[in-house]
C-alpha cells in the first residue's frame, strides 16, 4: 500500500522513533466560561497547540449543553449558527462547513486532529463522516491555519473533539444517552457513550444510530426563480407544462431519507507523565439525494439506446423508480501517544496517527449499483512543543498523508488518482506584558498521481504574524496577516464526465497552477463578567483563485462547468454579542445577537461574482437559566443574494425562528435532562444560497424535536 510515496515512509519512520518515549497531550482544563456558555466541565482538548494563550486567529467553540442544543444530523447543520460559518447543504444528511465564503478542499474538517479522510470534498453530494452526536466539543479556527494543517485548511479548520481516545483515566465510571424523536420526517435517533477506567488503563465507548423518512418543506421543492426560468423556456409548449406540473414535489421532498449508525471503542495506557492509545470506529449510512438528476441521465440513453415507438415506455418505468440511494461504510483506526516533558525545555510531545477504509456506492432509482467511489487514506502528524521560560512558547511540527482515491463507473467524472503529502512546520508564540506576539512557518510538497494523464507536484510555503494586544482588563485588539498557498485537488485538476449531483459535465485543467491567498484580518474584543462583545474584519486578496465556471456549452445536454483560475477578493464581517441582562440567585437572563457578511468577486471578468456566496445574516435570541429550567429563543434572518455568478439564480430571503426548553432534575446520583426544541416555527421556505441543490432541495420546514438525555 502507498508504494510509491518513499518520502512519506521516510517520515513515518521519523515520527516513530521520535514516539519512542511516547507524546504528549495539551489538553487543559477550562477555567474561564464565556457569556451564555453554561457548558459542563470537561477536560478539553485544543486543536491548536499554543491555544492556551490569547491567538489573533479568531476561534469558535460548542461544547457542553450550547453542542447539545446546536445538535444535528451534518457537522455544518450544528455549527451554523457561529458568526461566519454557513453549511453548503444536500438535504439532511449531507452538510459541509463553509467558513468566510470558503468551502469545499478550503475548508478542513477533522476528527481529533486528523482529517476525515472521506470523499465528501470530491462531491456536494458526499457526506462528512464525523458524527456530531459523539462529539465533547466542536473548534472552529476561521481564516487560513495552513501553517498547522496544510493547504487544505486555506480557509479554515473544523476539529471534532471526540475523546475516543482518553488521555487520562477517569476517577469513576461515567455515561450518557441522547435520545431523539421529531415530528417533521419522523426522525429517531440515539446515542451513547461510556467511559471508565480501571488502574493505568481508560476505556472509551459510544455508539449512534439515526433513522428519517423524506423530509416536510413548506411548499414546492423547486424555487419560484427556477419554475419561473422554466415557464419562461418552455413558454407555448402546453404539453411540457403541464407533464411538468404533474411531476412537481410539493410538500415533502423526495429523496430526502437517511439512515446512519456506527460506534467506536477506544483504550489507553495513561502513566504518570504520558498516555499510548488505540481507537477504531465505523460509520454506515443509507441516504437519498433530492435534486439528483441520475434518471434524467439515463433517460437520455435510453432514448439513444432504444426505438422512438418505446420512448414513453421507458419514461414511465422511470416514472415507477425511486430515487438514487447512497450507501456508505467506513472503517477508521486512529492512534495517538503523549509524553510530558519529553526533553528539557520542551513541554510535551504528541503523536497522531489515523487510517481510513471508505467506501460507498451510488445505487440508481431501479435498485441497480451505479458508482463505487473509494478512498484509502492515512495521515499522521507529530508535535513537539517548547517553553522558554514564562513567555515564549513555540511548536514544531511534521504532517504526512497519502491517499489512494477510485470512482468507478458510469458517473465517475474523475479517474482514479493516488496523492501524497508532507509538511514541516514552526509557530510561535512571544509575551511581552500586555502584547503578544504570534509567527510561523510552513513548507509542503504535494503529488498527485492519476492513472492516466500527467502527473503534478507542488512546493508550497506559508508564513503568519499576528498580534494581540490588551487595550484594559477587559478590552483586547487582534490582527494576523497570512501568506498561503493551496495546491489544486484531484477533481479540479483531472475532472471529465458527467456529474449528475450538480447536473452538470465538470471538465478540470491538469495545468492550474497553485492558488496563493494575503489574508489580513482583525479583531475587537471586550469580555467581562457580564458582557461580551466581538467585530472582526477581514480580507483576503487570492491570486489564481481556483473556480468553476458555465461555458455556455452542453455535453451529453448537461451544461459544461469548466475549472479555471483568476485574481479574486474576499472581504467581510463578523459580529457576536452576549449580555447578562438579569442576575438574581436563582437564575439569569442572558441577550445575544450575531451577524456576519461575505463578499467575493473576481478582479476581472463580465461577471465578478463568484457563485454559492452566502448573503447577509442577523440573529438575534433570549437564554434564561432558572435552577433546573433553560430557556432560549431566537430570530434569523437571512437576507436574499441577488449578486450571483454566471448560470446561477438569486435567493430569496427567509426568517429562522426557534425556542428551546429543556428541564433537568436528579435521579439519585444520576442526571435527567428532558427537552422540547421548535425549529423553523414560521414554516418559512428556506434556501441555503451555499447549497449546489438549494433551487431544488429546501431546509426542512417547521419541526419539533423532543428528547431525554441521561447522565451517569
Amino acid at each position: 500500500m502507498f508504494q510509491k510515496s518513499s518520502y512519506l515512509r521516510a517520515a513515518v519512520a521519523a515520527c516513530a522513533l521520535s514516539l519512542s518515549p511516547c507524546a504528549a497531550t495539551y489538553a487543559q482544563e477550562s477555567t474561564e466560561e464565556p457569556i451564555g456558555d453554561d457548558s459542563i466541565d470537561e477536560v478539553v482538548v485544543r486543536a491548536h497547540p499554543l491555544s492556551a494563550e490569547t491567538l489573533a486567529q479568531p476561534v469558535a467553540t460548542l461544547r457542553g449543553r450550547e453542542l447539545e442544543r446546536a445538535l444535528a444530523p451534518s457537522i455544518a447543520e450544528t455549527l451554523r449558527n457561529i458568526p461566519g460559518v454557513h453549511s453548503a447543504s444536500f438535504g439532511q444528511a449531507v452538510g459541509r462547513p463553509v467558513i468566510r465564503g470558503l468551502g469545499g478542499a478550503r475548508v478542513k474538517t477533522m476528527e481529533d486532529r486528523i482529517d476525515s479522510m472521506d470523499v465528501s470534498v470530491s462531491s456536494p453530494d458526499h457526506l462528512t463522516t464525523i458524527e456530531p452526536f459523539t462529539a465533547q466539543s466542536i473548534e472552529v479556527l476561521k481564516g487560513p491555519t495552513t501553517l498547522l494543517y496544510g493547504t487544505g485548511a486555506i480557509g479554515g479548520v473544523v476539529d471534532v473533539h471526540t475523546g475516543r481516545i482518553p488521555h487520562e483515566v477517569p476517577e469513576h465510571l461515567s455515561a450518557k444517552i441522547d435520545l431523539r424523536a421529531t415530528d417533521n420526517a419522523d426522525q429517531r435517533s440515539g446515542a451513547a457513550r461510556l467511559d471508565a477506567g480501571a488502574g493505568n488503563f481508560a476505556f472509551h465507548f459510544n455508539v449512534f444510530y439515526r433513522d428519517a423518512d423524506e423530509y416536510d418543506i413548506p411548499g414546492f421543492a423547486e424555487s419560484a426563480a427556477l419554475r419561473e426560468l422554466e415557464e419562461m423556456e418552455h413558454e407555448g409548449e402546453e404539453e411540457h407544462e403541464d407533464e411538468h406540473e404533474g411531476e412537481e414535489a410539493f410538500g415533502t421532498l423526495p429523496s430526502s431519507q437517511l439512515e446512519v449508525r456506527g460506534g467506536a471503542a477506544g483504550l489507553s495506557f495513561v502513566s504518570e507523565r504520558g498516555f499510548l492509545g488505540l481507537s477504531l470506529s465505523t460509520y454506515d449510512a443509507e441516504y437519498g439525494l433530492p435534486g439528483h438528476s441520475h434518471e434524467h441521465g439515463h433517460e437520455h440513453e435510453h432514448e439513444h439506446e432504444h426505438e422512438h415507438e418505446h420512448e414513453h415506455e421507458h419514461e414511465h418505468e422511470e416514472e415507477e423508480e425511486g430515487g438514487a440511494i447512497l450507501d456508505l461504510d467506513q472503517t477508521r483506526i486512529d492512534v495517538e501517544a503523549g509524553l510530558e516533558a519529553p526533553f528539557t525545555g520542551f513541554s510535551n510531545l504528541n503523536f497522531r496517527l489515523g487510517y481510513n477504509d471508505y467506501k460507498h456506492v451510488e445505487f440508481e432509482g431501479n435498485g441497480e449499483a451505479g458508482t463505487v467511489f473509494a478512498n484509502e487514506a492515512l495521515e499522521g502528524r507529530v508535535e513537539l512543543v517548547h517553553d522558554i521560560g514564562s513567555s515564549y512558547e513555540g511548536a514544531t511540527g511534521l504532517q504526512f498523508s497519502a491517499r489512494e482515491f477510485s470512482a468507478i463507473g458510469e458517473e465517475a467524472f474523475v479517474q482514479p488518482v493516488d496523492t501524497q503529502t508532507a509538511g514541516i512546520f514552526y509557530v510561535g508564540h512571544r509575551r511581552f506584558n500586555n502584547t503578544g506576539l504570534e509567527f510561523g512557518l510552513r513548507y509542503e510538497h504535494v503529488e498527485h498521481d492519476p492513472t492516466e494523464g500527467p502527473s503534478r507536484s507542488f512546493d508550497l510555503g506559508a508564513a503568519s504574524l499576528g498580534l494581540t494586544q490588551a487595550l484594559t482588563d477587559h478590552w483586547t485588539i487582534s490582527g494576523q496577516l497570512d501568506y498561503s498557498n493551496r495546491a489544486p485537488v484531484a477533481e479540479e485538476l483531472y475532472s471529465d464526465g458527467p456529474h449528475l449531483a450538480t447536473s452538470s459535465y465538470e471538465i478540470g485543467d491538469p495545468n492550474l497552477n497553485e492558488e496563493q491567498a494575503t489574508n489580513v484580518s482583525a479583531t475587537l474584543e471586550y469580555d467581562q463578567e457580564s458582557l461580551y462583545f466581538m467585530l472582526s474584519a477581514y480580507y483576503t486578496d487570492f491570486g489564481d483563485f481556483i473556480y468553476e465556471t458555465a461555458t455556455g456549452a452542453e455535453i451529453d445536454e448537461l451544461p459544461v462547468l469548466q475549472w479555471q483560475q483568476g485574481d479574486a477578493g474576499f472581504h467581510g464581517l463578523e459580529a457576536d454579542f452576549g449580555w447578562r441582562a438579569l442576575n438574581w440567585g436563582n437564575g439569569t437572563l442572558e441577550l445575544n445577537a450575531g451577524y456576519d457578511y461575505v463578499r467575493a468577486r473576481l478582479d476581472s471578468g463580465e461577471n465578478r461574482n463568484l457563485p454559492r456566496i452566502p448573503p447577509h445574516r442577523w440573529r438575534i435570541g433570549a437564554l434564561l437559566n432558572w435552577q433546573d429550567l433553560l430557556a432560549e429563543v431566537s430570530w434569523g434572518r437571512v437576507d436574499a443574494q441577488n449578486d450571483t455568478a454566471a448560470e446561477e439564480l438569486p435567493t430569496e430571503a427567509y426568517n429562522d425562528l426557534r425556542v428551546h426548553l429543556a428541564y433537568e432534575l436528579d435521579l439519585g446520583d444520576n442526571r435527567l435532562g428532558l427537552f422540547v426544541t421548535g425549529r423553523n416555527l414560521t414554516d418559512d421556505e428556506q434556501r441555503y444560497h451555499t447549497s449546489f441543490i438549494k433551487d431544488f432541495a429546501p431546509q426542512p420546514g417547521r419541526t419539533i424535536e423532543a428528547g431525554v438525555i441521561l447522565r451517569l
